[in-house]
């Protein structure tokens, strides 16, 4: 009994003790309320908007503006605590409700590196205007070309479409146009030159860093007069665990805006109005108009609705102790919104590979970046009026059908309205069959060694190989009595070149009484780079197609044209020159110095050599000097730093250069030519000869651009608020124009150094960076102001004259530039709007009461006499316009909550101009914009757009009728993406986010064109790049929706 009696007391004490130990963990593993404060250690201050969660929980809470918050936890758990500019925080909760939390600066940030020429800097101690671009903000875009993305996302750099065609470059101009020739900037990717960025794909782009000003790209030299745009690829990272990464999307195309064009009905009623204006009787019949279809619509024959553009790369990085690596394999694809897949079409493959290796513990690093690419493309034309493929669309009337009973392409020969106009459909087929590829292998081998702490020799080899090919076919066809080709043909061309690069750098990094730094750079670059094509055309084909057009494939027996390069001085012919060399000599140093990170200075020449100028002018010197005081750093401004993070003043001048011109432009170089001449007196008797195909300058030299820039850096409010600005002023002297000379001097005009422009402006970057809970969002913008104006060109008139023929057959000059005026100015006579009637007409005089327009009648313009003598001609034009926009600007905002992300980016222009000339005003019979809806019809009707002639007589006359603003806000991106990364929970899969995305998704403008972005001019070859804003039907950038993943594993 009593052993029974002393089990059930064992029992009973046992679960005694367990209830005890229950209550006891239940006790202390109860959620309850946690209050506290989050402050800085460095100042004290509160920290607002701090996010504040329960480590592996969903949730949170963020502190108010005194810093506190409230959260429910339990004993044991952690509180993690985060906030822009401070280091995260992880704080055990213990028995007590309240806990205080002081987080540290995130000096991180302080520490960012940028690239500047042939190394990198800190962020926090750079004295020059530059701007770096993150490679995630690019890929952000989702575009295949990388200067796209580039758009909008910093200030003073102006980036346009030159056509929307895919696989077309961009124009790239910073702090405005500073030169008539190439005012493009320089691009170094990896360390070595190239002539674009193209073949990049934004993926395999770590961040792009722009030199702006002339001290930061001087170490350049004459290269650098346009600025320099330097790219880093992507690259592995000691003691990274290797990772494998996909990205991959998927989209389709069409135009965002389309132009309306006149149906027939409207056509003929317009035609038959411009008849009876000329005294003519009608040419249709209000039966005929009133039994008129639609008739066809040729912009919308000529666009898909469905082009496609994907992108798919697939990489992987990682290091070890001593080695790291990154290699991407991926392809892009674009088919045109213009005649799609089959007439417009990009493809690219690319191959990358980077690797680093440290040997004889860091004795010697040694390392390659390599990038092989190969392209494959076709396209329509989308130069000037002759070329322009889109611009028929504009010309042809809607009478004209697409196909013939057969199912044929329609002949108008036979047209009993006008038979001279063809299906623009059709031309742009029979016109455009072509194919062209690429293949390019472009990167640098180096050697580093480091003897002695801080002190390394550097030696790099840089190469850019390419080959190219291209074939055109064209078949028998008809269109019209002027559109037609009575024999096949085929053009055919082939070219190779490389660049070689040897750089040799010594460095030494050092400190004096540990208050004084300086880092010393000395360096040798010797440049390398030859070309050669070889072109030619033959007719008469076996057989009819693209895929079998080749020279050798004709039945011509006379055989073929070729063009083959003799010589670095031959005459450039239409495809440039037959064979191209150039080689330059480079010396440079650089000294940084800074005391405490306080007060910095930065110093830096190069001695260019150039094989482009004579012995006497070989040399160019470009010099820079810079200096920055970093404000808060100094005690003074101690009350400050509870708000004031970082403020660093900058002020730099330098020199930089530009040789962008063919070759030995110093010699008249003699060509032997099959060119005839008639010499002694025997009648038809002709000799082959030679002659000097170009004059000779012995006395050409660089081109020098030299800056003046003033600015400061600031971080305020912990990091949250970032702002830059800039002031600065560019004169760029001594262009390299071509002289004017006679038509009768028998040869090209030589190059001489001629003509200054000046550009100023200033530049403000503004961001925010925002934390409440799990919510994080920034919002940045940037904009800049540019003025341009030439100061001086060296001219009988002071001018350089612009192309003729360009608008329309047989059109005048209607571009410039001008001592006095921006560059590429509008050039042309001002209006005063429409005569209403005959009086008004008559009233129209001169204050010698001359009349000035005798021949006008009520409904045409009314031109300003400028220069009061009575009559309207080239005396009285001036400037109408300029294509320089006065701002520039972009903005971004992002957001992220939990696993979601949302990014847009938006970028726009004011105050620039746009000239547009759709219709070919020497065709009277060629078709309208509905614009033309609105033109003058009687009294009262219109004071804007004149009546309709037969023979154009308000439009022959370039004036500001042609002349349109400019400005646009373009909603570029926009992308919403979600990481399933989590919701897996699979350990293997570090990212799985989804996402959707539109670009140029909607475009405010007062333009009626298609597009307002038109960085395309009048190309004329290096003697004239100076024009742009010039809309002769130009080929739209497409929208696009698009789906993409992005997995990380």
């Amino acid at each position: 009994m009593e052993r029974i009696t002393t089990k059930k007391e064992r029992k009973v004490l046992l679960w005694a003790f367990i209830s005890l130990m229950l209550c006891s963990i239940q006790g202390y593993t109860q959620v309850r309320t946690i209050t506290g404060r989050v402050a800085g250690v460095s100042d004290g201050q509160p920290v607002p908007s701090a996010a504040v969660k329960v480590k592996g929980k969903q949730g949170g809470t963020s502190t108010n503006s005194q810093g506190t918050f409230s959260i429910s936890a339990a004993t044991g758990d952690v509180l993690e605590i985060t906030s822009i500019g401070y280091q995260r925080k992880e704080v055990r909760v213990g028995p007590s409700n309240v806990i205080d939390v002081q987080l540290e600066d995130d000096v991180k940030a302080l520490e960012e590196v940028v690239v500047v020429g042939y190394g990198v800097q800190k962020k926090k101690l750079v004295t020059g205007a530059t701007a770096q671009v993150r490679g995630e903000d690019l890929q952000k875009q989702s575009t295949t070309n990388a200067l796209q993305a580039l758009q909008g996302q910093a200030p003073g750099i102006q980036i346009a479409s030159t056509s929307g065609q895919p696989g077309e470059s961009m124009r790239v101009i910073i702090r405005g146009v500073g030169t008539i020739g190439n005012s493009g900037p320089l691009y170094i990717v990896d360390g070595v030159q190239t002539p674009n960025i193209n073949y990049l794909n934004p993926s395999d782009i770590e961040a792009i860093d722009v030199l702006k000003d002339a001290a930061s790209a001087a170490i350049y030299g004459s290269q650098a007069a346009n600025g320099v745009v330097l790219v880093t690829t992507r690259s592995g990272k000691r003691g990274q665990s290797a990772s494998v990464t996909i990205d991959s999307y998927l989209g389709m195309q069409d135009a965002a805006r389309k132009v309306e064009m006149l149906n027939s009905q409207q056509y003929a009623s317009i035609m038959n109005e411009a008849a009876v204006n000329a005294g003519k009787l009608p040419r249709f019949s209000p039966q005929q108009i009133a039994g008129m279809g639609a008739g066809t619509n040729w912009i919308n024959e000529m666009f898909v609705n469905d082009a496609i553009t994907q992108n798919h790369v697939i990489g992987a990085q990682g290091g070890g102790e001593s080695s790291t690596f990154s290699t991407s394999l991926s392809y892009t694809g674009q088919e045109g919104i213009v005649g799609g897949k089959d007439l417009s079409n990009y493809d690219r493959y690319n191959f990358r590979i980077n690797s680093e290796h440290n040997l004889y513990n860091d004795l010697l690093k040694v390392g390659q970046h390599l990038t092989f690419n190969y392209i494959t493309s076709n396209g329509i034309g989308v130069g000037n009026q002759y070329s322009n493929s889109l611009r028929g669309a504009f010309n042809t009337s809607p009478f004209v059908p697409m196909y013939d009973e057969a199912g044929n392409f329609f002949n108008n020969k036979n047209s009993t309205w006008y038979n001279g106009e063809s299906n623009p459909y059709a031309a742009m087929v029979y016109g455009n069959q072509n194919d062209r590829n690429n293949q390019r292998l472009i990167g640098d081998l180096y050697l580093e060694v480091e003897p002695i702490k801080n002190l390394k020799f550097r030696t790099s080899l840089g190469i850019d190989y390419f080959a190219e090919e291209s074939r055109s076919f064209t078949p028998i066809y008809e269109l019209s009595i002027y559109s037609f080709s009575d024999l096949t043909r085929v053009d055919q061309s082939m070219g190779k070149g490389k660049t070689l690069l040897f750089d040799n750098l010594l460095s030494y990094n050092f400190n004096v009484n540990t208050d004084h730094h300086i880092e010393l750079l000395a360096g040798s670059s010797t440049f390398q780079s030859d070309r050669s094509v070889i072109w030619g055309v033959n007719t008469d084909l076996i057989f009819n197609d693209l895929q079998h057009a080749w020279l050798s494939n004709a039945l011509n027996t006379n055989g073929a044209t070729i063009s083959v390069g003799g010589g670095p001085t031959n005459r450039p012919g239409n495809q440039g020159p037959t064979v191209f060399e150039e080689k330059r000599l480079s010396y440079f140093g650089r000294l940084n110095y800074n005391y405490k990170e306080k007060y910095l200075l930065n110093m830096t020449f190069r001695a260019d050599g150039s094989s482009k100028f004579s012995k006497e002018n070989r040399w160019g010197y470009f010099p820079s000097v810079s200096a920055g005081w970093v404000l808060t750093n100094e005690s003074f401004l101690a009350p400050t730093n509870k708000w004031l993070n970082f403020l660093k003043l900058r002020a730099s001048w330098g020199q930089v250069g530009n040789q962008n011109i063919i070759a030995f432009q110093y010699l008249a170089p003699v060509v032997f030519s099959n060119t005839n001449y008639s010499f002694g007196n025997a009648e038809g008797e002709l000799t082959p000869g030679a002659y000097p195909s170009r004059l000779g300058n012995p006395d050409l030299k660089w081109e020098t651009s030299e800056q003046l820039n003033l600015g400061f850096d600031s971080r305020l409010f912990h990091d949250k608020i970032n702002l830059t600005f800039d002031w600065y002023t560019k004169t760029t002297k001594d262009w390299l124009i071509a002289a004017p000379i006679l038509a009768t001097a028998g040869a090209d005009a030589p190059y001489i150094n001629g003509g200054n422009v000046e550009n100023k402006g200033i530049e403000l970057g503004l961001s925010f960076d925002g934390v409440a809970g799990d919510f994080r969002y920034t919002i940045g913008v940037n904009g800049a102001y540019n003025k341009n104006k030439v100061t001086e060109i060296p001219t009988s008139d002071g001018i350089i004259h612009g192309a003729t023929n360009q608008l329309f057959d047989n059109s005048g000059e209607f571009y410039r530039a001008q001592t006095g005026f921006p560059i590429g100015y509008f050039w042309g006579l001002t209006t005063a709007g429409i005569f209403q009637s005959e009086q008004e007409v008559n009233a129209h005089r001169s204050s010698q009461n001359l009349l000035i327009q005798p021949s006008a009648q009520p409904g045409d313009v009314r031109y300003v006499d400028s220069n009061d003598d009575g009559i309207i001609n080239d005396l009285d034009r001036g400037m109408i316009g300029d294509p320089n926009p006065d701002y520039t600007y972009g903005i971004n905002l992002s957001a992220g909550y939990k696993g979601f992300d949302f990014s847009l980016l938006a970028s726009g222009v004011v105050g620039n101009e746009i000239v547009q000339s759709y219709r070919n005003q020497a065709n009277q019979y060629a078709n309208y914009t509905t614009s033309i809806l609105g033109r003058w019809h009687g009294p009262g009707s219109s004071n804007t757009l004149p009546r309709v002639t037969e023979n154009s007589t308000n439009w022959i006359n370039f004036s500001d009728l042609y002349v349109h603003q400019g400005d646009y806000l373009r909603i570029s991106n926009i992308t919403l993406g979600y990481d399933f990364g989590k919701v897996l929970k699979k350990g293997y899969l570090r990212q799985v986010r989804i996402y959707a995305s539109a670009q140029n998704l909607y475009t405010f403008t007062k333009y009626t064109g298609m597009d307002p972005e038109i960085g395309y001019g009048i190309d004329n070859g290096e003697r004239d790049r100076f024009s742009s804003g010039i809309d002769l039907g130009y080929y739209p950038r497409p929208r696009t929706f698009l789906l993409g993943a992005n997995i990380r594993f």
